[in-house]
């Protein structure tokens, strides 16, 4: 585990970005952690590293946007899900076990049993300060090698 303190709402934005720079088709990116933790920062980041231009918060009304960045994403939010079997009706399987494109899904520690194998969960939770907060990333094999760029890339410091 890769444990990271963000000081700011930029600070998590930019580690978004950056992490979102370096995906490639067929991640999963698991965002958990409690409501104000910054999961949406986080997302905001990944997906403008991805390439994606939007505006807004969650997905919090729909649970699946898709966009086309530099590859395509499948942005979830499955806050509002309280039964994993309702993502069956969306064909979830169709993207959660896609090679083409990311799967970057918010709260998604409500549909754990879902997950493929290979995810990169990033588990938010407060800091010290207000506006601190703390990152735990948790990865499959396929991931070590961003987990290690990531752990001497300046962040946190």
């Amino acid at each position: 585990m890769l444990r990271i303190i963000s000081r700011s709402p930029d600070e998590t934005l930019a580690l978004g970005r950056w992490l979102g720079s370096r995906l490639r088709p067929g991640d999963f990116v698991a965002l958990t952690g409690d409501l104000g933790t910054g999961k949406t920062a986080l997302a905001t980041g990944i997906l403008a590293g991805l390439g994606v231009a939007r505006t807004g918060g969650s997905p919090t009304f729909t649970l699946l946007w898709e966009y086309e960045g530099r590859i395509p994403v499948y942005h979830w939010d499955v806050y509002r899900v309280d039964d994993p079997a309702e993502l069956e009706d969306l064909g979830y399987e169709e993207y959660f076990f896609s090679e083409t494109g990311v799967n970057l899904v918010e709260w998604a520690d409500r549909v754990r049993e879902l997950w493929p194998d290979d995810v990169l969960e990033i588990a938010l939770s407060y800091g010290a300060g207000a506006e601190e907060r703390v990152l735990a990333f948790t990865g499959a094999e396929r991931y070590r090698p961003l987990l290690e760029e990531l752990a001497h890339a300046g962040f946190g410091l």
